[in-house]
């Protein structure tokens, strides 16, 4: 059992920066539709596709691209609200039950959201630390 060696699914250096925020978006998209579909808010799936955007794409990302798996999830998220809490949500365009609506959904899955970006973010500041710390000890 501790011969198994684990391989990425992609095959090379893995995705880049747009294809890390893309792949983000649709996945949250996708999970958020179903679920305003089914439930009329959000709940346990799309916080573990939130969940699953932020830890996918440190795993499936190139070096280099902390910064954007970071930031992609909480904007793709807030884009995907504003796209389908109105249409598939069965909210209104009204600014007062649009707003109420888009609090209590972000509400619903605070926790997926910032334990996922904590995380993420986590991860960044150690990249960015010692890559900074390999450039003081080179002399640039």
């Amino acid at each position: 059992m501790s011969n198994l060696q684990i391989t990425k699914p992609i095959k090379g250096p893995g995705l880049t920066k747009a294809g890390v925020a893309v792949l983000q978006f649709l996945l949250i998209f996708f999970i958020a539709a179903l679920e305003l579909l089914f439930r009329n808010s959000y709940g346990i799936f799309t916080g573990l596709a939130l969940w699953i955007a932020f830890f996918g794409g440190i795993y499936l990302g190139r070096k280099g691209t902390a910064y954007v798996n970071a930031v992609a999830p909480p904007i793709s998220l807030l884009i995907s609200s504003i796209l389908l809490m109105p249409t598939l949500g069965g909210g209104s365009l009204r600014p007062s039950k649009f707003l109420l609506d888009l609090i209590a959904g972000l509400a619903a899955i605070s926790f997926y959201l910032l334990s996922g970006a904590g995380v993420a973010w986590l991860i960044w500041f150690k990249k960015e630390r010692v890559k900074n710390k390999n450039l003081l000890a080179s002399g640039l």
